[in-house]
């Protein structure tokens, strides 16, 4: 998407207006840098303002399954340092920032003094709205109760500056107010990349089953009575969308790529799937491309993920005798497509260029400390130029997560039919040329064993639609809130492994059965002339150990087993760690805002 647009209109207001102030919300004086009566005059001006307040997420999703059961890293993430510390509010000091929030209230109190129609105005507050609901789903999320602001706050209210906590459930019905507002009056048309009516449902879709499936699995919360209305307007939103928004799932008959096409495009404008996209402009917007997303640094997919691939009949990959045993090649055999279109599979070819570590050609994975061995090419740009990587849009909603929405909703109201799941997710398999989920699936141990809370009438099916949304959003960032939805933050505990190797010495790692690794003891020397295979290639050698001994590859037994990412991933305390504390100074500064669930 190369409208530039947005980019111009907000580097033009930012210049102008918000500027940077860095003091704390409830510090700031009320007035920006420009005043409301040189302002807000005219539609471009209220444009320009709300351009400012646009903060969708770009290649960054591609990377933030990690410290997830998707993947592992060795990257300071929150909660993994969380789980493995002794956390505490004077530690943990982020996320309390309103500065998004003042802007939106201080759009909404001033938009009005155009003189436009009805019309129009309705649609700026709708957009206002839904991200001041943005902002808030956010809050929820983190800290559950927050104080609730729709007005701008100055140094003169101090009623407000002292406010306390609204409950969650009032901050969660004026964020539907607003959702609701801006589904019913923003344009249902817009230029690309901007915020129409079927974006706002989408994301009112997505809060509403993640609030409804929160309310249903979190009993501390005392709301698991109201989790069906939010599921039943996502189940009645994503049917709308589904009814009438007129997009379907991007395919051109090719199973083993469509999927992949998807997350390495230039340009997804007029994609039938994509709702929304943002996209890159030489570092204008979202920051670039990075080739990180590959996995040559911290950031590496699950073995955990990659058994919850189907295979080809549609059976589960874990009913096989063997299968945590199985090498690298054969994990790959007769897998559902998706799989080779997330991970480097075996016979991978990579572009030559030295952005990536090994160069081009045939890729062997590449073994290091702290890494499965898997590496990741969806949202990867297998291009050595770089304008086109560039330029690489990113799917922010596609369709397919309404789908999911869509069967998870009915599901959990155990209202789900088989005509439910034929326009839903079997839409997603024929895509791939997957088999059909039909009602009645046999239940999946493994999986029941993963999520024992489930209550649904229809939990085998619910099981099996779980596996599909992980294995449909796999390393799009969607992971984490899922989990802690559905209260199944313990499943963070296990350590994360990778490739299986059955002992040292040879291995085929592209399929083609000619060695391409060597492993050795950890008393062993690396070679200083390596055996070439028989391809003429020299065969790539790796001392293995266990995690603290130095060694190029932690095994699991030493020499043989898993790749070990961790040591220890720590201890997930429930309830406690489903939230965050409010960051100690700012309790000092006010202390109405008291700390919930153990912090």
């Amino acid at each position: 998407m190369k409208n530039i647009t947005l980019y111009l209109a907000s580097i033009a207001f930012i210049a102008i207006s918000l500027g940077s102030c860095k003091k704390d919300f409830l510090e700031r004086q009320p007035q920006t840098a420009i005043g409301t009566e040189n302002f807000f005059n005219s539609e471009q001006d209220l444009k320009l303002y709300i351009n400012n307040l646009y903060n969708f997420p770009g290649w960054g999703i591609y990377n933030a399954d990690r410290a997830t059961d998707n993947a592992a890293t060795t990257g300071a993430v929150e909660i993994k340092t969380m789980m493995a510390g002794t956390p505490s509010a004077s530690s943990i000091t982020t996320g309390w920032n309103w500065e998004q929030l003042r802007s939106a209230n201080y759009f909404l109190a001033n938009f009005k003094k155009a003189p436009l129609s009805a019309e129009i105005l309705n649609h700026y507050e709708g957009v206002a709205r839904f991200f001041r609901a943005q902002f808030y789903i956010e809050k929820v999320k983190r800290y559950s109760d927050v104080p609730w602001y729709e007005n701008v706050v100055s140094t003169n209210d101090a009623d407000l500056l002292m406010k306390a906590r609204d409950p969650r459930a009032l901050v969660v019905d004026k964020i539907i107010e607003d959702l609701t507002y801006a589904a019913e009056h923003v344009n249902v048309v817009s230029e690309a990349g901007a915020v129409n009516r079927w974006v706002v449902k989408a994301y009112l879709a997505r809060f509403a089953l993640y609030e409804g499936t929160y309310r249903r699995y979190h009993a501390e919360l005392n709301l698991s009575g109201t989790a069906p209305r939010f599921l039943q307007m996502a189940r009645d939103v994503s049917k709308d969308i589904i009814d009438n928004g007129k997009f379907k799932l991007y395919t051109t008959g090719n199973p083993g790529q469509d999927y992949l096409n998807l997350f390495n495009r230039e340009n997804l404008n007029g994609n039938s799937e994509v709702i929304l996209a943002t996209y890159n402009e030489n570092g204008l917007r979202n920051s670039g491309w990075s080739s990180t997303v590959f996995g040559n640094y911290e950031v590496s997919p699950a073995k955990d993920l990659l058994q919850d691939y189907l295979m080809t009949n549609g059976t589960p990959y874990t009913s096989q005798a063997g299968y945590a045993t199985f090498s690298f090649v054969k994990e790959f055999e007769n897998r559902d497509p998706r799989l080779s279109q997330t991970y480097a599979y075996p016979g991978f070819v990579l572009s030559n260029t030295s952005t990536y570590s090994q160069g081009g050609g045939l890729y062997v994975q590449q073994l290091a400390k702290n890494f499965t061995g898997y590496h990741q090419i969806k949202g990867f740009v297998n291009n050595q130029s770089s304008v086109v990587q560039q330029n690489l849009d990113v799917p922010v909603l596609r369709y397919a997560e309404i789908l999911l929405i869509y069967a998870e909703a009915k599901a959990e109201l155990g209202e789900l039919t088989q005509a439910d799941l034929n326009m839903s997710i079997n839409q997603l398999r024929d895509r791939v040329g997957m088999p059909h989920l039909s009602l009645a699936p046999v239940l999946d141990a493994l999986q029941d064993a993963k999520y024992p809370n489930i209550n649904s009438p229809q939990k085998a099916v619910l099981l099996e639609i779980r596996r599909e949304r992980r294995v449909e959003l796999a390393l799009e960032g969607y992971r984490f809130d899922d989990l802690m939805r559905w209260n199944a933050g313990k499943l963070l505990e296990k350590e994360q492994e990778g490739i299986y190797f059955s002992g040292i010495g040879q291995h085929d790692l592209t399929g083609d059965g000619i060695p391409d690794i060597v492993l050795l003891n950890n008393n062993a020397s690396i070679p200083a002339v390596k055996e070439k295979n028989s391809l003429g290639k020299d065969l790539i050698y790796y001392r293995t150990g266990s995690i603290g001994q130095d060694a190029g590859v932690f095994l699991k037994n030493g020499n043989s087993g898993t790749i070990q990412t961790t040591a220890d991933n720590g201890v997930f305390q429930e309830p406690k760690y489903y939230y965050r504390p409010v960051p100690q100074h700012q309790v000092l500064l006010n202390p109405n805002l008291k700390q919930i669930f153990g912090w």
